[in-house]
């Protein structure tokens, strides 16, 4: 059985628009391109946060490294497609944080489509040995999980 999605009422949103490097040769997006407009809105939510990801590795010595994902896919994105992508924060320790992005199609009429559902787990190491480590207090500040969210559930 399906749950309706809930549009997220908290969280961060980039827009991205679909280009021909983006697709198949069907015109549909490829699948491991959402991994991409994910990391694309991870990185744009930290730059609003005040988080540049070279200048922390440059002051602090560490980064941030993707650890797992896990994608479900729920209906294609095309060619010229606007989409939304979501980063919320569902989970955050002292050395890595869990996130929960989806990719939403907008429509002509503002009528949105959920495309896809992600989870992805970062890890901040340092940048030299690629240890784990502590996640920067200047850092953990700015990062805090943002209201919970629910999705279909995987078939």
């Amino acid at each position: 059985m399906t749950q309706s999605p809930i549009i997220p009422p908290a969280g961060f949103n980039w827009r991205i628009r679909v280009y021909y490097e983006d697709t198949d040769t069907g015109g549909v997006v490829f699948y491991a391109n959402y991994l991409k407009f994910f990391e694309r809105t991870r990185t744009e939510w930290l730059r609003n946060a005040g988080i540049g990801q070279r200048a922390l590795a440059q002051s602090d010595g560490v980064v941030f490294i993707v650890k797992s994902t896990s994608v479900d896919y729920h209906a294609p994105a095309k060619l010229d497609d606007l989409l939304d992508i979501t980063v919320m924060v569902e989970r955050l320790s002292r050395v890595s944080v869990d996130f929960v992005q989806q990719a939403w199609r907008l429509d002509d009429d503002n009528q949105r489509t959920l495309l896809t559902t992600g989870r992805i787990t970062v890890v901040c190491v340092n940048s030299e040995k690629l240890r784990p480590t502590a996640i920067p207090p200047k850092v953990l500040e700015k990062i805090q999980p943002t209201a919970a969210i629910e999705a279909p559930n995987a078939m």
